[in-house]
């Protein structure tokens, strides 16, 4: 999903259209809840987190259950339903139930979001329209994620609380469902001069057809039963994600399957290595294999610009953004082979991530202790220069998809001190094929940008801060407009130079310090 005048077609429905679409807040994009920005049901969540503290039978747990998961709930059936959930909380205080939501939003609903919807809430954003999030949800499930998202307005229903600000067990009239959404939205396009003939609604709810008539741009978001029906025979364009169903049996075994692979990978490159005579052959064997192998029985597919650049100069500094668990085996995958890593401490003794370190060699390093973690990147400095390229994270940790954090000075420390170029390496969509936290891996297409090698042969220490904001830079403004040709560094980052194909390595020494500013 790229910028107007990159190339992509701007279909209805993608990011492109909405890049190109009129901008101004006279425009309103609306957003349902449950199934449209969010994989499954959020009610669901908060009806199981209170059976697992005991607080609702396990009747009442199936009923509510059964009722969130009929997609053909009249007006009756609904407020039923909505009444249940209210009287379940009645006589807690607004603020206690706020801060439950607020956990569950933290531990089970994030990593739901959808990242293609992610990624059309921040487009409409970017053009001024006016956002919304419009569900028949309670506020305890809905405003967390309008936080999240940073949208401002919220249509929902609303418990209704006595003059202590407990709840009553009540929910405020009117409903806001099916025909009740449809008034409430039309007041608010009224009362904010919102051109509705020009707005957009994303849904997935048989109940929302009547609304998706009253917008220009219809977008059904995972519909089944009649909206998809009426989507299939207005011509509406339909959006469909799978991106968030990896608790899907296919999804757990696809990812099964793949880390599974280590175990006769490993021994094929055993059996590498003792033939050769050569314990690096071997490792080698084991990283290119088993990177390409894990991708393929997943379904995850690279689409690599510059990748002429992984081995314009060896050995180098591979740099990655981090976003999941994927992203450090893509990035594995393109660097292939004659590398090593640095991790941090805890994850030594994970089964797959800490086997793979000790196979090549990385370095587990434990930021806690400021001395340990230098001895471990001195380890990582004596490989380096022996010939083996370091791939490393600048950011230090897994961070949210729309950041690019703070670069730690290691990486760049490392290149200095052994005289060996930052190759940068920018990822984008990886949060397609797994949440944040996940362990299980998503088939889909992430789209890789990697640029020419930086030379540090004029780094100090007194112009490291000012380089590795420029290195920053460049993701940024990568991820911000994507490339579709080849890669250069822009005139900022020239003040790095380049590195040469014919550059040798130095070995390690001390350099005068160079005035503050450009070199």
């Amino acid at each position: 999903m790229t910028t107007p005048g990159s190339g992509e077609m701007r279909l209805p429905g993608s990011v492109a259209e909405v890049r190109a679409s009129e901008s101004g807040p006279h425009i309103g994009a609306f957003f349902d809840l449950d199934g449209t920005l969010v994989a499954g049901f959020t009610g669901v969540i908060m009806t199981q987190d209170r059976l697992r503290r005991r607080q609702m039978s396990a009747g009442e747990f199936i009923g509510m259950v059964q009722a969130g998961l009929n997609h053909q709930l009249g007006r009756s059936e609904f407020e039923d339903l909505i009444g249940k959930g209210a009287r379940m909380l009645r006589g807690n205080s607004v603020d206690d139930v706020d801060e439950l939501a607020e956990r569950l939003f933290v531990q089970k609903v994030v990593g739901r979001i959808y990242p293609e919807m992610r990624e059309l809430v921040r487009a409409h954003m970017a053009r001024g329209h006016t956002v919304v999030l419009s569900s028949s949800a309670l506020t305890v499930q809905v405003e967390p994620v309008a936080r999240f998202l940073g949208i401002n307005n919220v249509l929902s229903n609303k418990f209704e609380t006595d003059d202590d600000g407990l709840i009553t067990g009540e929910v405020q009239r009117p409903i806001i469902w099916g025909p009740g959404k449809a008034r409430a939205v039309q007041e608010f396009a009224a009362a904010n001069n919102i051109d509705l003939s020009k707005s957009y609604f994303y849904a997935d709810g048989d109940e929302d057809v009547a609304l998706m008539y009253l917008v220009g741009n219809p977008r059904p978001t995972n519909p089944e039963g009649k909206m998809a029906a009426v989507a299939a025979k207005r011509g509406w364009p339909i959006l469909r994600f799978s991106s968030r169903s990896g608790a899907s049996p296919a999804s757990q075994l696809r990812t099964v399957a793949g880390i599974a692979s280590m175990v006769p990978i490993a021994a094929s490159a055993l059996g590498v290595g003792l033939l050769t005579r050569n314990r690096r052959t071997g490792v080698n064997f084991f990283t290119s294999t088993f990177g390409r192998t894990l991708l393929d029985i997943v379904g995850i597919d690279l689409q690599v610009i510059g990748r002429e650049n992984l081995t314009a100069q060896r050995p180098a500094v591979f740099i990655f953004n981090h976003r999941n668990q994927a992203d450090p085996l893509i990035a594995g995958r393109l660097v292939s082979d004659n590398f090593t890593s640095v991790g941090k401490k805890e994850l030594e003794n994970d089964p797959i991530v800490g086997t793979l370190g000790k196979i090549m060699d990385a370095a587990f390093i434990d930021r806690d202790d400021p001395q340990k973690a230098i001895e471990g990147l001195k380890k990582v400095e004596d490989l380096a220069r022996k010939g083996l390229s370091i791939l490393i994270a600048p950011e230090g940790t897994r961070l949210d998809t729309t950041e690019v954090g703070a670069f730690k000075k290691g990486p760049f420390r490392i290149a200095m001190s052994v005289g060996i170029p930052i190759v940068p390496i920018v990822i984008r969509n990886a949060e397609v094929i797994a949440a944040r936290d996940s362990s299980t891996f998503n088939p889909g297409t992430v789209d890789i940008a990697v640029y020419p090698p930086i030379s540090v042969d004029d780094w100090t220490h007194d112009n490291l801060p000012e380089r590795i904001d420029e290195i920053r830079q460049l993701y940024l403004d990568t991820l911000k407009e994507w490339p579709h040709d080849e890669l250069k560094l822009p005139d900022l980052y020239t003040r790095a130079k380049p590195a040469k194909k014919s550059a040798k390595r130095k070995a390690p020494a001390k350099k005068a310090a160079a005035p503050k500013g450009r070199p």
